[in-house]
């Protein structure tokens, strides 16, 4: 596995010491409903509202924050999200409650936009062919931190106050501004801002996005599965607990999740990192699928951890591979949009997965899993037959393709060939 590791810089290394140190202390997004049903004495609805503005924040912050990269540098906007996320944090202890509709919002937009920098970031600095080995070293030490964050912040909550939660989020957040300048050179590690290619001669984001129509249904794949996985955290514990699983099985199996996460992660990007990325993906996708219909088993621990398990893996198929194919795909002026729009739906079921899924829990419970099975499983088989259509196309003479390059489809689907690091 070392050797396959060999092709990460330096540089995303040290970025990922400090990605885990902010994951571990970014506990508050676990304990801010209680925070304002608790101390703060707001109603579940009212706190339903304010987490929902912080969601709708958190998506479009992921949707922008590659756009400003693309602009301004990813660094720049990096350090710049950060410093703003972690003094909002900090001020919650000191805001009246209505001001807090506004803050919270503010705070997970900062959250959204670290996060797609982060990402561009790291795909401007690794070279094609090592991005998967890069995004699976920086998600699998995310997933460790966020691993020992909620019982940590159990801890401080209970043996301080929530208010030293958002104190030490915001603290972790400039932490990481503070390590990112340190450890991410000014030069050589963020892309140049620019508009267009040399000449005037690139095309929009779109005109880009419809040269390669096998990253438009991947993105439609990934709004649809993020939709379906993100069940586990909204209906899936109340199901359980309807069908007499308490929150410790919940919290079992969530802990599960992540230790199948950071045991199989890295190797698994490793072992896979010459495989063509869609048919990866796709597979992923479709075992996200497997997982949920595990639960058309029967209802016990047996068969929820059986679910976890499946939707663990394919996680791990799919998450890290799809990041790395976005980037490979996208054109030198707009990698960083590329990812935000990646880093976007990836996160869209945040915002769109509890009502829909609580919806339909509601009204016809009996329909979910197996809809949310088919869903998963059939954006599976979108990016699988996207895979085809591509080998269909590069294996035409080149006479019959609609102008060569990205027009005819993606050139290079295996993203093997090298990309200048972008100085």
């Amino acid at each position: 596995m070392a050797q396959g590791l060999k092709d990460v810089p330096r540089t995303v290394w040290l970025l990922a010491a400090g990605v885990f140190v902010n994951a571990v202390v970014s506990f508050t997004f676990v304990f801010v409903f209680l925070y304002l049903t608790g101390p703060r004495g707001l109603g579940p609805a009212q706190a339903g509202v304010a987490t929902g503005l912080g969601g709708i924040g958190l998506v479009a912050g992921n949707f922008t924050g590659g756009w400003y990269g693309d602009r301004f540098g990813h660094r720049r906007v990096l350090l710049a999200a950060s410093t703003l996320g972690g003094l909002t944090l900090m001020t919650f202890p000191l805001l009246s409650t209505p001001l807090l509709y506004a803050a919270l919002p503010l705070a997970q937009y900062a959250s959204g936009v670290i996060r797609a920098a982060n990402s561009a970031l790291v795909a401007v600095t690794v070279p094609e062919g090592a991005r998967r080995q890069a995004f699976a070293v920086v998600r699998c030490v995310s997933n460790g931190g966020f691993t020992l964050g909620p019982p940590l912040g159990a801890l401080v909550a209970t043996g301080l106050s929530y208010d030293w939660l958002f104190v030490g989020d915001g603290l972790g957040t400039l932490f990481f501004a503070l390590w990112t300048a340190r450890a991410v050179p000014a030069r050589g590690a963020a892309r140049t801002p620019s508009a267009a290619p040399v000449g005037g001669r690139g095309r929009g984001v779109l005109q880009e996005l419809r040269a390669r129509p096998a990253v438009l249904v991947l993105l439609g794949a990934i709004l649809v599965t993020d939709l379906v996985y993100r069940q586990q955290y909204g209906t899936f514990p109340v199901f359980l607990a309807d069908h007499g699983l308490d929150t410790r099985s919940f919290g079992f199996l969530i802990a599960l999740n992540g230790a199948v996460i950071l045991l199989l992660e890295i190797p698994a990007a490793v072992a896979l990192s010459a495989r063509p990325p869609l048919p990866v993906i796709g597979s992923g996708l479709v075992l996200v699928g497997a997982g949920y219909a595990a639960l058309l088993l029967g209802v016990g621990v047996a068969s929820a951890a059986l679910m976890m398990v499946l939707l663990s893996l394919g996680e791990i198929l799919y998450k890290t591979t799809a990041t790395a194919y976005v980037a490979d795909q996208a054109p030198d002026h707009a990698i960083g949009r590329f990812q935000s729009l990646y880093a976007g739906v990836s996160v869209s079921g945040v915002v769109l997965g509890p009502p829909l899924g609580g919806a339909l829990y509601a009204a016809a419970p009996g329909l979910l899993w197996p809809l949310c099975a088919a869903l998963a499983a059939g954006a599976g088989g979108a990016v699988l037959f996207a895979h085809q259509r591509s080998a269909h196309r590069r294996a035409e003479p080149q006479g019959r393709r609609e102008g060569g390059g990205p027009e005819g489809g993606p050139a290079h689907e295996t993203g093997s060939q090298p990309r200048a690091v972008a100085g």
